[in-house]
């Protein structure tokens, strides 16, 4: 089976960030995401109002970094979560579970009056590096571009 999600939209208000009783961090956020098209009868762009969760050091990043305004990318799973509200009626939410969270506008871009972080701090899987073959190991192909039939 596959969830997985990535998502692109600016912080709604700055992130809230709790413990739980064990003292794992726990960050809340919602992100204003632009649909790809126009409304037909205004013309102008919907947005949906994504929350999302990210627990432990991406909750910490998050808090630390981000602030209303921001632009970021989330990448994470879709979890559906279903509770009784206080009249005892059965609810669901749905909610991105982060596992990444990157910046998605540059640092002179005045979204937010926090403190600005360098991109490279943001919380996700190290880089990809190619491995470093030795030279020797490539030969040069004849440049025989004319039989190519386009």
């Amino acid at each position: 089976m596959l969830n997985h999600i990535t998502i692109m939209g600016r912080f709604v208000r700055d992130p809230e960030l709790r413990r739980t009783g064990s003292g794992v961090a726990v960050a809340s956020f919602t992100l204003a995401v632009d649909r790809d098209f126009k409304s037909g009868n205004s013309g102008e762009k919907e947005v949906d109002f994504i929350d999302c969760v990210a627990w432990r050091q991406a909750g910490e990043f998050v808090s630390k970094y981000f602030s209303r305004g921001r632009m970021a990318v989330v990448s994470g799973r879709l979890q559906i979560r279903s509770w009784n509200d206080k009249d005892g009626n059965k609810r669901r939410t749905a909610e991105v579970v982060a596992d990444n969270v990157y910046f998605a506008d540059s640092k002179s871009e005045p979204a937010s009056t926090a403190p600005q972080a360098s991109a490279s701090a943001s919380y996700s899987a190290p880089a990809y590096s190619a491995p470093n073959y030795p030279a020797s190991d490539f030969q040069m192909l004849e440049d025989d571009d004319a039989q190519l039939p386009f």
